[in-house]
């Protein structure tokens, strides 16, 4: 049974969540299509483009995309606190890079005098374009139209693009965000698209790996000892950092770079290079087994549903929302 948004995405509970939306019958977001013979690999940059735009809008930072032929991933934490200190000005701004926005703000934003009911109409329309800034349906409805009106245009045709509404997965802890976001990110091996990570082309993996190499190459040219200290991420995309660093994704880059590496020459035998003795650093911070982590990451598109967690995490949430189970719970 659907259920309800509001009861998919609970801000109270977690920031973090996994996005998808796949592309209706045959129509293709990327990739070539073996009926016509088409490519639509250009659209991928559209769909990268368009991602990060609204994450410079949105109170909604990426943590992970992969673009698939038919369908996308996106990993994504919604930051509330970053959009309520924005200041009224901010909100109208960011709210104009998108929409056309209303007579009035223009009225105010002019300079013109405001009668004391047009000031508390300006005070509830900046207020709802608040809430929407960092609303993830309002980030996706406008992700969606936007590629689908495009599509639609290069094509020749109208009607749905889109097979129905966007699926979301709340991601209730550090072991689920870590699971999801190499799960993403090693989409086009675990499809056979790509050998190694620096080939999978238009997923953040890729992107980390070219800026870190850039960088470092750069680093090394104009100051040696930086270097080594000094790790550059993409802007676009949410920084890793560790625990003591705020709105940073609580692990280190390199450790999480290992932990894909190691993961996808598991999950891809044509993976080049050898599987390295021993387990990933994050792996044994966070206490995971080997083989339970291998077994989540090859299956962990049907293992979980609407949540990802610890069994633990995933009965209290169930419990908190009045459910008896939650898929992924055992």
């Amino acid at each position: 049974m659907t259920r309800a948004r509001k009861a998919l995405i609970d801000l109270s509970s977690t920031p973090y969540y996994h996005l998808i939306a796949r592309c209706v019958r045959r129509a293709f977001l990327c990739g070539e299509d073996k009926y016509t013979g088409k490519n639509f690999d250009h659209r991928r940059t559209w769909l990268v483009e368009r991602v990060k735009l609204l994450s410079s809008v949105f109170a909604i930072e990426i943590a992970a995309y992969a673009i698939m032929s038919n369908h996308y991933h996106l990993v994504v934490k919604v930051n509330r606190q970053q959009a309520l200190s924005w200041s009224d000005n901010e909100v109208i701004s960011r709210w104009y890079k998108l929409y056309k926005g209303s007579p009035i703000i223009d009225k105010q934003r002019n300079g013109d005098a405001l009668s004391e009911a047009e000031q508390l109409l300006v005070s509830e329309l900046v207020e709802k374009w608040r809430a929407r800034l960092y609303d993830i349906s309002w980030f996706m409805k406008n992700l969606n139209e936007y590629i689908a009106k495009e599509a639609n245009k290069e094509d020749g045709c109208t009607g749905k693009y889109w097979e129905g509404r966007y699926k979301s997965q709340a991601l209730l802890d550090e072991t689920a965000l870590l699971s999801c976001m190499v799960y993403v990110d090693l989409n086009p091996i675990r499809a056979n698209m790509a050998n190694n990570l620096e080939d999978s082309d238009f997923t953040s993996i890729q992107e980390r790996i070219k800026h870190f190499k850039n960088t470092k190459s750069n680093s090394k040219k104009s100051n040696p000892n930086e270097a080594k200290s000094y790790v550059k991420q993409p802007k676009s995309l949410k920084p890793f950092g560790a625990r003591e660093h705020v709105n940073t994704i609580p692990f280190s880059l390199l450790d999480y770079l290992e932990l894909v590496d190691w993961t996808g020459r598991h999950v891809h035998p044509k993976k080049k290079g050898s599987v390295r003795k021993g387990i990933p650093k994050i792996l044994e911070s966070l206490k995971i087994e080997e083989l339970t982590w291998l077994e989540r990451g090859q299956n962990y598109g049907t293992y979980y549903g609407n949540f990802a967690g610890s069994q633990t995490v995933l009965r209290a949430h169930a419990a908190k929302n009045d459910m008896n189970w939650y898929k992924g719970v055992g």
